[in-house]
């Protein structure tokens, strides 16, 4: 599979508290708690790097993972960020303009 290049939404307020983000929509204003793996992929989605070398830096390492595996859940997590509008998928790299 294709790298995904991640990017925070700016129709976004966001507040980390403890370990975890607080992410409210600007859009629905809905209210997002997202846990320490979602908000290090959250924190990390500067539209350059993949979501593999995310995975591979930040998570594998923190929470003694398998890559594949980390892989695999982060990519339908990011799924999941992206339809409720948190973050910008692209197979391409993003520069900071491109933002949603």
């Amino acid at each position: 599979m294709n790298d995904q290049y991640l990017l925070r939404s700016t129709s976004v307020a966001a507040r980390k508290l403890g370990g975890e983000m607080m992410v409210m929509s600007a859009i629905d204003s809905g209210l997002f708690s997202l846990n320490p793996i979602a908000t290090a992929i959250w924190e990390a989605a500067d539209g350059v790097t993949p979501l593999r070398e995310i995975v591979e830096r930040k998570i594998c390492p923190e929470y003694d993972v398998e890559p594949a595996i980390a892989l695999a859940d982060a990519r339908s997590l990011v799924d999941e960020l992206a339809k409720r509008g948190i973050l910008t998928v692209s197979d391409q790299p993003m520069a900071a303009g491109a933002r949603a």
